[in-house]
C-alpha cells in the first residue's frame, strides 16, 4: 500500500493524458483487459516499452523512492525496461500494470503496480544501446522507413510524438510577433484586398474553392501569395520564397517515397517540373478538404511524418514550423525535440488578415526564426562552428554529416566529421544533441575519462551547452519563447537543453596513445 508521502507526490505530479497515447496503442491489440492474456508476449512488447519510457520520463517517478531504498523510482524503471527490452519473456511482469491502463484506473493504483513490477531483480542478457541511451520513448529512428511499412511507422511516430499541444494560447504572438512591419504591411495588404472593381476579399476569399479541393487550394494558394507579394514590395524587397506544390511527386531525401501536399521553398520559380528534396522544404504544410480532419489521428499526423523528413534531410533544423490547411480552417504548428504544439485554429475565410499577416510572416521570417541553428554558419560552400579555446578563438569547418537524426522527439544527436580550419591533418568529431540537464554532463564524463588517460576512448577537445539569444538553448523557454502549453490540453514536465560541440579527435583509436 501506498504511504501519504507516495500519495501527496501522486496528487500533486497526475498523469493526466501522459498515457493517452500509450493506452490507443494498446487498444488496438487488446480492447480489453481479458484480451491481454489472450495476446502474445511480442505482441505486448512495444506498446509495454512504450509504457515504460512514458512513466519513466513523468516527474513523478523521479520524486518517488526506489523499493530498494536507493534512489529514485525511475531508476528501477529503467533496469525493467533493459529486461523488457532484451527479452519479451518479461512483458508478462508488466501484464498486471497494462490492465490498470486499459481500465484507466486512478493514478495511484497505476503507481502501486509500477512497483509490483519493479519489484522482481533482474539482470538483462543484453540491454539494448538505443532504448539505454534515449531519454525520451521509442522513436522511428529505430526502424526502417519504408513505404512498405507505413502502418507501423505511423504507429511509431504517433508514439514518439505523444499527445500533441493543440490550441496553445499565444503561439502566434510568439513565433511572428517579432517580424519587423509584419503587422503594419499585412493590415494594410488586406485592405487592398477588400477594395477596387473586384475585391479579392468579401466576406471570404472571392476566389476561394468551396470544395477546398486539393489541386484548386493550390492554384489558389498560388495566385494569392503572389498578390501578397506584389503589395508587399514598398515595405520590403521581393523574397525569393514560394509555395511549392507537387502533391503527386514524391520528393527525393527519403526512403520510403513521401510526397508533400505543399511546402514553402527558396526558390521564385518553384513549379511542378523542377525537382526538390527534402532538405529543401522550409516550411511544410498539409491540406485537407474536410474541416474534421483537424484530428491527431489526420492531419496532425500527416503534418508530422513531413515534419520528420525536414529533420532528417535538415541537421541544423532546431525546430520546424508548419502549418496545416483542413478546408478553411488553419492551424500553425512548432515541432521540436519535445514534440508538437499548435495553435488555436482560425477561419481563413473570417479572418482574412491574419491568413495574410501568418503567409507573409512564412515569407519575411529569417533562417533563425524558421528553426535554423545560427551557431552554424554557412560561408560560400562551407558550413563551421566557432569555438573559445582558453583564450584563442578556433573554427571547425563541418566536412559532412556522420550520422543523422532520423526522429523528431529525444535528444536527436547529430555526429559530423570535421577539421580545423587550415588544418585537414587532424580529424575531430562534433556530437550535437539535446540532453536532460539533470543528467550526468556527457561532455564532463568524456573530459574527465581524457585527463585519467582512458584508452579506446575518443579524446575530448570541447564541449559547451548552446547558447542563442544569450540563452541555453532550451525547448521550453528558448524555443517554444515560454509559450505555457498547460493551458492547452495537456502538460508534460520535462526540459532538454542542448550540447554541441562535444568534440573528439579520432586519433583515439590506438591503445597507446
Amino acid at each position: 500500500m501506498m504511504d501519504q508521502h507516495q500519495l501527496d507526490i501522486i496528487q500533486a505530479h497526475p498523469l493526466g493524458a501522459h498515457l493517452d497515447a500509450v493506452h490507443a496503442s494498446l487498444y488496438e491489440i487488446a480492447p480489453t483487459p481479458a484480451d491481454i492474456n489472450s495476446v502474445g508476449r511480442e505482441a505486448l512488447w512495444n506498446p509495454g516499452l512504450s509504457l515504460l519510457l512514458s512513466l519513466e520520463n513523468h516527474a513523478a517517478s523521479r520524486l518517488l523512492l526506489s523499493q530498494t531504498g536507493h534512489g529514485h523510482l525511475n531508476n528501477d524503471i529503467f533496469k525493467l525496461i533493459s529486461a523488457v527490452a532484451s527479452n519479451p519473456v518479461h512483458s508478462d511482469r508488466i501484464k498486471p500494470l497494462l490492465h490498470v491502463i486499459l481500465n484507466h484506473r486512478p493514478d495511484a493504483e497505476i503507481w502501486e503496480q509500477v512497483y509490483h513490477a519493479v519489484a522482481e531483480s533482474t539482470t538483462p542478457r543484453k540491454p539494448i544501446s538505443s532504448i539505454l541511451q534515449t531519454p525520451w520513448h521509442l522513436t522511428t529512428s529505430s526502424v526502417v522507413n519504408s513505404s512498405e511499412k507505413r502502418n507501423h511507422m505511423d504507429k511509431l511516430l504517433s508514439d514518439e510524438l505523444g499527445v500533441m499541444y493543440v490550441d496553445v494560447p499565444n503561439f502566434y504572438e510568439a513565433f511572428w510577433g517579432g517580424i519587423p512591419q509584419l503587422e503594419t504591411a499585412s493590415e494594410d495588404i488586406f485592405q487592398k484586398c477588400t477594395q477596387g472593381i473586384q475585391p479579392l476579399f468579401q466576406e471570404g476569399w472571392i476566389t476561394w474553392p468551396e470544395d477546398a479541393k486539393q489541386e484548386r487550394v493550390l492554384a489558389w494558394l498560388a495566385d494569392i501569395v503572389e498578390r501578397f507579394l506584389q503589395w508587399a514590395e514598398e515595405y520590403r524587397p521581393t523574397t525569393t520564397r514560394r509555395p511549392l506544390a507537387q502533391p503527386d511527386i514524391p520528393l527525393e531525401g527519403s526512403v520510403a517515397k513521401r510526397k508533400l501536399d505543399v511546402g514553402l521553398v527558396d526558390d521564385p520559380k518553384a513549379d511542378k517540373a523542377g525537382k526538390y528534396h527534402w532538405s529543401h522544404i522550409l516550411v511544410p504544410g498539409e491540406l485537407k478538404s474536410n474541416p474534421n480532419d483537424d484530428t491527431a489521428s489526420k492531419a496532425h499526423l500527416d503534418i508530422a511524418r513531413y515534419v520528420r523528413e525536414v529533420f532528417t534531410t535538415q541537421p541544423t533544423r532546431r525546430f520546424v514550423l508548419a502549418f496545416t490547411l483542413c478546408g478553411d480552417w488553419m492551424r500553425l504548428w512548432e515541432f521540436d525535440r519535445l514534440g508538437g504544439i499548435a495553435s488555436e485554429k482560425f477561419n481563413i475565410n473570417k479572418d482574412g488578415q491574419r491568413f495574410v499577416s501568418t503567409i507573409l510572416g512564412f515569407l519575411w521570417m529569417d533562417d533563425e526564426a524558421l528553426g535554423f541553428d545560427p551557431t552554424i554558419i554557412k560561408s560560400k560552400h562551407q558550413q563551421y562552428i566557432e569555438i573559445q579555446q582558453d583564450t584563442k578563438a578556433e573554427r571547425l569547418i563541418l566536412d559532412k554529416v556522420i550520422r543523422p537524426a532520423h526522429s523528431i522527439v529525444g535528444r536527436a544527436t547529430v555526429c559530423w566529421k570535421a577539421y580545423l580550419e587550415k588544418d585537414k591533418s587532424k580529424p575531430f568529431v562534433i556530437k550535437d544533441s539535446w540532453q536532460f540537464p539533470e543528467r550526468d554532463e556527457e561532455g564532463e564524463l568524456l573530459q574527465q575519462a581524457t585527463r585519467q588517460g582512458v584508452i579506446n576512448v575518443a579524446r575530448h577537445y570541447y564541449h559547451e551547452t548552446v547558447r542563442i539569444q544569450a540563452k541555453d538553448d532550451d525547448i521550453w523557454g528558448n524555443i517554444r519563447r515560454g509559450l505555457d502549453i498547460t493551458k492547452a490540453s495537456n502538460y508534460r514536465t520535462g526540459r532538454l537543453y542542448r550540447l554541441e560541440a562535444i568534440i573528439q579527435s579520432d586519433q583515439c583509436l590506438s591503445p597507446t596513445q
